[in-house]
């Protein structure tokens, strides 16, 4: 019997030795890991022993109320982040701008992006929110500044990306292009250990993640696939599963390991976002990097998300990402959207 525990920092030297490299990546991921922690200790401690719920009269560069606690996640990996030497540039979802590193800090090689806290709507009712995160390498000249040229990267440059859900357990996934896994954290000792090694999403799943009040807004072709999956007339002869918690971290985690698609298509529901809702850089290249390395998929619907070349910090996409049959399929579906 085996009683080895493989600890993430484990892991990461282990993943070093084996692919090589100088260790800068490996401090950024451990600063990351840090910041989780912290902040999945504020997650569960909401409430009780800091004002920390509910909003805070603002609202972010999304037009969307801000919470207390995305303001303290986001601080939270600002600060683990900025001077450690090895970030020349971040950008955050709930920032306007780029996040430049303070002048007294020395600039390093790589660019970090990340949604501080996903879902945070739903804090305040107890339900499953999470931390997306990516890292590219700067395409300037090392030394200086980051600039918007090294973050407005395809997700087909990415270096490494991941996520930590904070629901019943802090469960962190994440890939460096070498396969998908996933650790948990022990609070009893304050690590996080495998739990999930390579993990490989299903070609096809019996799952579909989705807003179905948005169905009236939905193109032609989208409706049509969503019926399909609720008919007996699909591939598996039978309704697919509807399962939607509405934290996207919550819903991909599920259907990775499990198998199933999840969709925020494009909708005519709001003119001001007619391509879709979700980010690019914060939420949709970081999961379509770990789909495809699980095996999976993402598209819009007409393209790979991982090809699209960014053109603004805040771009909105639809995404369909998940088993990479089911994606295929949806494809064939939104042909009739155009």
């Amino acid at each position: 019997m085996n009683n080895t525990i493989i600890s993430f920092d484990r892991h990461i030297m282990d993943e070093q030795r084996r692919y090589g490299g100088r260790g800068d990546f490996s401090v950024i991921l451990s600063q990351i890991i840090f910041a989780a922690k912290v902040v999945a200790a504020q997650v569960a401690h909401a409430g009780l022993i800091e004002d920390i719920l509910g909003r805070t009269g603002n609202k972010n560069v999304q037009g969307e109320e801000v919470q207390k606690l995305d303001v303290y996640a986001n601080n939270m990996f600002i600060n683990a982040l900025n001077y450690i030497g090895k970030v020349c540039v971040m950008a955050s979802e709930e920032d306007p701008d780029m996040i430049m590193i303070p002048e007294e800090y020395p600039k390093g090689e790589y660019v970090v992006m990340f949604d501080p806290l996903d879902g945070s709507t739903n804090i305040d009712v107890n339900i499953s929110i999470g931390t997306i995160f990516s890292i590219y390498r700067r395409v300037t000249q090392t030394g200086g500044d980051g600039t918007l040229e090294d973050c407005l990267q395809p997700g087909k440059k990415l270096f490494g990306a991941g996520y930590i859900v904070y629901g019943s357990s802090t469960i962190l996934v994440y890939s460096t292009g070498n396969g998908v896994n996933g650790f948990i954290l022990d609070p009893s000792v304050g690590e996080f250990v495998l739990a999930h090694p390579n993990i490989t999403i299903p070609p096809r799943g019996t799952i579909y993640s989705t807003n179905e009040g948005n169905y009236p807004y939905w193109k032609p072709g989208t409706r049509t696939y969503i019926d399909h999956l609720k008919s007996e007339t699909n591939i598996l002869k039978k309704p697919y599963t509807s399962r939607y918690v509405g934290s996207l971290v919550a819903d991909f985690h599920r259907n990775l390991l499990k198998g199933g698609i999840f969709l925020y298509p494009e909708d005519t529901k709001d003119p001001k976002k007619p391509t879709g809702k979700l980010r690019l850089l914060y939420e949709a290249n970081p999961l379509a990097f770990i789909a495809e390395q699980a095996g999976g998929a993402a598209s819009t619907g007409y393209e790979r998300i991982m090809d699209i070349q960014p053109t603004a910090l805040h771009q909105r996409v639809p995404l369909i990402l998940g088993s990479r049959d089911d994606v295929k399929e949806y494809e064939d579906f939104a042909r009739k959207n155009l």
